[in-house]
């Protein structure tokens, strides 16, 4: 396959990580071109600490990089792009159920050093999948996110907070949302 051979996918996991029961934990097993960020404290996450790990795990990297960041770790994604605006190594992001890091009725407040979220738009392609029933953020934030990204938006109906409490397994709506992102957007910007 042409994307396992010519890109790395970044799997960004959010506050607590994702577990064996996770979906992300299913993509990591299943695509042989996919790598996990590791952070030292995912119960107490500092955004400087995760932007750290992210840079060194970057540095590493000698193919066009696709994020695939959940919840937490899209915040990560957007303030490591507005540290970093010249990136060229980024083909493109597949951002799932944001958390609304700017609110205090959706998300805890061991991660509001991730806010104020950045709004700038994404210089790569992206698209944002969202849930109408997710606790950590509303339907209508996560378009406004993808909006302000220049992201397409997908709202895949009532999924929580697409994560483990869903039980999604190896969530092949994702793969093939993913799928067609990948070859709608991101081959057709190579």
């Amino acid at each position: 396959m042409v994307m396992e051979k010519e890109y790395t996918l970044v799997i960004l996991a959010g506050l607590g990580d994702s577990g064996p029961e996770h979906w992300q934990y299913h993509w990591l097993k299943h695509f042989s071109n996919a790598i996990k960020v590791e952070h030292d404290s995912w119960d107490r996450p500092h955004v400087t600490h995760w932007l750290a790990r992210l840079n060194e795990t970057m540095t590493k990297l000698n193919k066009p990089v696709i994020f695939v960041a959940h919840s937490l770790a899209v915040s990560l994604v957007m303030h490591w792009v507005k540290h970093n605006p010249d990136i060229t190594q980024i083909a493109g992001a597949f951002l799932v159920a944001p958390a609304d890091v700017d609110s205090a009725d959706h998300t805890p407040e061991e991660i509001r050093n991730f806010s104020p979220m950045p709004l700038e738009r994404l210089p790569f392609p992206s698209v944002v999948v969202a849930s109408e029933n997710d606790t950590y953020i509303s339907l209508q934030r996560a378009a406004f996110f993808a909006q302000q990204w220049g992201s397409d938006f997908i709202s895949v109906g009532q999924r929580d907070h697409i994560g483990t409490v869903a039980k999604l397994g190896l969530w092949q709506e994702g793969l093939d949302l993913f799928a067609d992102f990948f070859q709608r957007r991101v081959v057709s910007q190579r």
